[in-house]
């Protein structure tokens, strides 16, 4: 169900996948769905937690592995930004266990935000943020926390546009080669 839920909320979106394209893509009936999550909303969530909880904690030891071989001198804010967008783009190219599917995922939520979803973001990734803006503070002493917000930010956009595929800029240049 969960795989299911991921392939159709990629392609379709969240309002656009309804319930009974999950069903059918999944093979099973709409009670195993209502029984293992009670609403699409809990699935959507079910399919967002069991890997960016992976995602966290790999860009989390990333970070704490730069940290440790700075050995206490500060860290350069490029080694800060490979832990947190580096681990996702190599996320990003395994697509035989299933990142690459869920970073366009992520990176479609991101420019097609429901309330629920980005409040739930917030949540489950609101702690690993946190971490690497502080680590980016701590490098960055004399560059406003506002100037690092925006710049992250923006480094976040510009992933998730990257990740979620090139398709418009293909449909008028041609492939990438």
């Amino acid at each position: 169900i969960l795989n299911a839920a991921e392939v159709l909320f990629v392609a379709h979106g969240f309002d656009g996948t309804s319930m009974r394209m999950l069903t059918s893509q999944a093979g099973v009936n709409l009670a195993s769905v209502n029984y293992h999550f009670g609403s699409k909303e809990e699935l959507i969530r079910a399919v967002f937690r069991r890997r960016l909880s992976e995602l966290n904690r790999a860009r989390l030891e990333a970070l704490e592995k730069v940290e440790q071989e700075a050995d206490g001198a500060p860290l350069r804010p490029s080694r800060i930004v490979d832990a947190y967008f580096g681990t996702a783009l190599r996320m990003a190219a395994d697509v035989q266990g299933g990142g690459h599917l869920f970073m366009r995922l992520l990176a479609r939520t991101q420019t097609e935000p429901h309330e629920f979803v980005r409040r739930f973001l917030a949540e489950e990734h609101g702690p690993c943020v946190e971490r690497f803006l502080a680590a980016l503070y701590r490098a960055l002493p004399d560059v406003p926390k506002a100037e690092i917000l925006w710049r992250f930010q923006f480094m976040i956009g510009a992933m998730s546009y990257a990740i979620a595929g090139p398709y418009e800029l293909q449909q008028v240049a041609g492939p990438f080669d």
